[in-house]
């Protein structure tokens, strides 16, 4: 070690894939940091090689082993002018390839008298450490920077990326936290590369947003300039380069503005929040506010403030005990410093203390900032307990916070809170390992006083969560535009998350009661008040958390702060009656009369999990679900969020193991009942898995249940639900042997069935006729009123598709007149045209004419005026008559019936009829075939004719009749000449 260099070689051991390797190593050094460093792995990176870091650590381990001399110079100065000369001879002869140019170089430079060199006193001396005005930096290869960010960044949203990124953040505030002056650097380049991303341009032209997770890094960007400007020691000088250099990032077009969106070109969207409280400000009037603003705002801060400087720099700063009585705003009434600020700002600096390696400073910050904030929430609950009359009668509060604390660019809350667990956490040994699933332990805490108030009791740990407390409980206003929105959520998210990890012991569960009832009386101070301001950000998220926290040690407390939460007052007033559905990222569908709340969706899932976390706390206790199913009926108004609510409430109250809780099984069927009731005139894609659970659920409940769905039947289903899933399932065996019925409750069930399923086929015989013939069969009334039913509604209300298939349905009870009777009415609604001859309904025909033909001659001669009538269709007809005349009829054996038993005659009545019918349709269609024919077809026409002749052959003159028919046909289409030639060929 030869003055301010280290250098040495450092030997890296074989391993499977390489041979032993050895690295030549050099670092300058200058008042303990590295300042530059060279290897010969030739690393590139922004951190240093493991060799610099192995000599770097051999030196500071092992400082005997490493020889210390004096700088070069210091050596040369010892040496006489024969001395000197050697040390270069030899110097040389050992280089001689490497410096012998540059040897001769210099020499020639210094026996020239006015040479550049000989104008400078004395010669560089790379082992002498660097005057003390210089500035010493620990060594950053800025290009590497550079290249890394922008490797990073054109990676887009690929995964690693951000967390690469963010390790960097991490790395410049660790940087802070040293007083390493290379922090502003490295963050001035990484800033750099943010600003030159070509996809910025892009979004700006598209009108398009960045991803969240580009959103979320330019957020951190953002918050750590803020950081930088508000080093405590920072010279003025410093201050004013930074903010040149922000006011130049911010002017130009692509920078992102701090809500997520680009400008003014979206009028409806914040840009900043507007300083008076009238909300309905012109966005277009608003300054432009970018990621930057804070940063610059941040520049006109300064700590030179006596009062701030004593409060960071004592634990025992308090005011004098004779100035308590008086009203202070440096001090609470006992005593204890305030800290009046804008409180994001006020969280900044507490954040800048923090990050530029004052812990303790930071913490004194935060207390004061605390005991203000008690201060001020003690007054604003005095300020309401005398409006209190007022605002309850007028129902409505204007009195909100505009700056919501959760979601803010600074996140106050979470700085505060890191700050203040920060100083409990308990470092072992096992802090970083990760359990059975390979995440990290959460983290340990223990109490610590708060310095210089031993004797208050006070803790850093209980701060915390009182703070965290306040802050989530505050009411503010929803901010406008869709990032600034999901920002709420995620930042409430997070602070909850970290919550979840303190370990609830008596202290912490003393200062969760009474933040818990302090939020509940705070009024418009506090989104769990009584009276909130319409678009006020819901407190579902974090009444969910109160709620299980409070649970195991205040039950009345839990329940009132949650269903005080349930609320979601942007929904009321102006939501219209019945179901309000929201599409699928949950933007209202009346814009004009919703605020563009884009995260709709996911608060109303929200107050569903609340509604659910309440539901199976609840169970067992039908007092508590009562007021729970209240809340439900009161507050949500979406009909797929309550029929989720009511699935929930069943499964809990059906465990596999164990016997059904009735109560919560009373609630899941009133849910459900009201979902019926809301989703009855609307059309839901879940309508019949709606429907179809709800019989479920009624079953699980019990007779009495499914007797009442039953009886009011028109007020939750519609007629075909009614008979076809509802009435058929509770009628179903298995519902029977489910519920074990005996006979006066199994008949008491099926006369409700009956009842409802005659109700449905009055009301919509169409769809419910058959539904309720089949529900009635067992009971010889309801059957015969079901059937003249069907009688008077087939003239008018019914398709032939739907008589045929209550005909068939008679014949196979049993019950062939009556079939009879329905298919004639069937035939009077159908018409076949000539070229139909694949129709759907040719079965039913075949089968209404077979049906005619078995019951005897009178019932097929009533129903073959009625085919010829209907059926023009030649091929259909004649497979009628081929199968009327290979039979006798009346072969059904109707009772009471004689029957001859003789095949019918095509020449006598009835199917003589239906013979020239065949015979006309025949010859019409084949005029009708003709006119649009095509040679491809001549051979299927040709079949045609040969089938037209068997049929007129049935006929006693009918070989006389095809013959004409056949000239007439040469004569009309002898311009046909390939055709007529066919003909003539096969038929003469």
């Amino acid at each position: 070690m030869i003055g301010f260099h280290l250098s040495g070689t450092v030997t890296e051991p074989a391993s499977q894939s390489e041979p032993e390797t050895t690295y030549k190593v050099a670092i300058s050094f200058d008042r303990c940091k590295i300042t530059s460093v060279t290897c010969g792995c030739g690393n590139k990176d922004i951190f240093y090689c493991a060799h610099v870091v192995a000599l770097s650590l051999y030196r500071i381990r092992k400082p005997d082993s490493v020889k210390l001399r004096l700088p070069i110079s210091e050596t040369l100065f010892q040496m006489n002018r024969d001395q000197l000369q050697k040390f270069v001879q030899y110097l040389i002869t050992a280089h001689h390839t490497e410096v012998l140019p540059t040897a001769q170089k210099l020499a020639d430079e210094i026996l020239s008298s006015n040479s550049e060199i000989n104008q400078v006193h004395g010669a560089p001396d790379p082992t002498a450490g660097a005057s003390i005005d210089d500035e010493n930096c620990w060594h950053l290869d800025e290009e590497q920077v550079r290249e890394q960010v922008k490797q990073f960044l054109s990676q887009g949203g690929y995964y690693g990326t951000g967390k690469q990124l963010n390790s960097m953040f991490a790395k410049v505030r660790e940087m802070l936290r040293m007083r390493d002056s290379n922090g502003a650097r490295m963050l001035t380049l990484i800033t750099e590369q943010f600003m030159a991303d070509p996809r910025l341009s892009l979004w700006r032209q598209q009108g398009t947003g960045m991803t969240d997770k580009c959103r979320q890094l330019w957020d951190e960007l953002g918050a750590l300039w803020v950081c930088i400007v508000l080093n405590p020691h920072c010279k003025s000088e410093e201050k004013a380069c930074w903010l040149r250099q922000l006011k130049k990032w911010g002017d130009m077009d692509v920078c992102p503005l701090e809500d997520g969106n680009y400008g003014s070109e979206l009028p409806n969207i914040t840009n900043a929040l507007p300083q008076s409280s009238n909300l309905s400000q012109d966005s277009l009037a608003r300054p432009r506010r970018t990621v930057f603003t804070r940063a610059m705002e941040a520049c006109d801060l300064h700590w030179q403030d006596s009062h701030l400087q004593r409060i960071i720099s004592s634990d025992f700063y308090m005011s004098p005990a004779y100035q308590r009585e008086g009203e202070s705003l440096l001090f609470n009434s006992q005593g204890l410093p305030l800290w009046l600020d804008h409180v994001p700002t006020a969280c900044a600096r507490v954040d800048a203390l923090r990050s530029h390696g004052y812990p303790r400073e930071a913490l004194r910050l935060a207390v004061a900032i605390i005991n203000t904030l008690r201060l001020q929430q003690q007054r604003q609950l005095d300020i309401y307990k005398h409006q209190k009359k007022e605002l309850l009668q007028r129902g409505v509060t204007t009195t909100t916070n505009l700056e919501g604390w959760v979601g803010h660019p600074l996140d106050p809350i979470g700085c505060l809170f890191g700050t203040l667990t920060e100083a409990c956490r308990l470092e072992d040994d096992t802090s970083m390992d990760t359990g059975d699933s390979g995440e990290p332990k959460p983290p340990v805490y223990h109490h610590v006083p708060v310095w210089g108030c031993q004797d208050s009791g006070e803790s850093y740990l209980a701060l915390a969560l009182e703070v965290a407390l306040m802050g989530m409980g505050q009411q503010r206003v929803m901010p406008e535009g869709l990032y600034a929105q999901d920002k709420v959520c995620r930042n409430e998210e997070q602070i909850i998350a970290r919550l979840q990890e303190l370990e609830l012991d008596e202290v912490l569960v003393q200062t969760l009661r009474k933040q818990s009832i302090l939020l509940l009386e705070g009024g418009p101070f506090s989104g769990l008040g009584e009276v909130i301001h319409r678009e006020s950000v819901p407190m579902h998220t974090f009444a969910k958390y109160l709620f299980s926290a409070l649970l195991p040690h205040d039950t009345d407390l839990a329940y009132k702060l949650a269903l005080r939460a349930m609320r979601l007052p942007v929904l009321e007033s102006t939501a219209p009656s019945g179901d309000v559905s929201h599409p699928h990222h949950g933007i209202s569908i009346v814009p004009s009369r919703y605020p563009r709340w884009f995260t709709l969706g996911h608060l109303e899932s929200q107050q569903c999990e609340l509604a659910s976390t309440m539901l199976t706390a609840a169970k067992g206790d039908m007092l508590r679900l009562r007021t729970v199913l209240e809340a439900i009926q009161k507050n949500i108004h979406s009909s797929s969020l309550i029929f989720k609510l009511a699935q929930d409430a069943f499964k809990i109250a059906t465990p596999a193991d164990s016997p059904p809780d009735i109560t919560l099984l009373n609630v899941a069927l009133e849910l459900g009942l009201q979902v019926m009731r809301m989703t009855l005139s609307t059309l839901n894609w879940r309508r019949r898995e709606m429907v179809r659970w709800l019989v479920t659920c009624a079953t699980e409940v019990g007779l009495r249940a499914l007797v009442s769905i039953l009886q009011s039947w028109y007020t939750l289903f519609t007629p075909t639900e009614a008979t076809s899933i509802v009435a058929a399932t509770v009628m179903s065996h298995n519902t029977i042997l489910r519920l074990s019925l005996d006979y006066p409750q199994r008949e008491e069930l099926a006369s409700c069935a009956r009842t409802l399923a005659l109700q449905c086929a009055m009301k919509d015989p169409q769809n419910c006729a058959l539904s309720a013939l089949t529900l009635c069969e067992k009971d010889h009334i309801a059957f015969e009123t079901a059937y003249q039913i069907v009688i008077d509604a087939a003239s008018t209300g019914m398709t032939y598709s739907q008589l045929f298939t209550i005909a068939r349905y008679m014949e196979h009870r049993g019950y062939p007149l009556r079939a009879f009777k329905l298919a004639s009415l069937a035939m009077t609604h159908l018409n076949l045209a000539y070229n139909q001859d694949t129709h759907p309904a040719i079965n039913d025909v075949l089968w209404a004419c077979a049906l005619s033909h078995s019951l005897g001659k009178n019932e097929l001669a009533a129903i073959i005026p009625l085919v010829v009538k209907s059926v023009h269709c030649a091929t259909v007809l004649s497979d009628i008559l081929r199968r009327c005349t290979m039979t006798a009829p009346g072969l059904a054996g109707i009772p009471g019936r004689r029957n001859s038993g003789k095949l019918m005659s095509t020449d006598k009545a009835p199917l003589r009829q239906l013979l020239d019918a065949t015979i006309s349709a025949y010859i019409n269609t084949t005029h009708s075939r003709l006119t649009h024919i095509s040679p491809r077809h001549y051979g299927e026409f040709i079949e045609f004719l040969s089938k037209a002749r068997e049929t007129f052959l049935l006929a006693q003159d009918g070989h006389i009749q095809f013959a004409q028919f056949i000239d007439n046909l040469k004569q009309i289409y002898k311009g046909k000449k390939k055709l007529m030639m066919l003909v003539r060929e096969r038929f003469g």
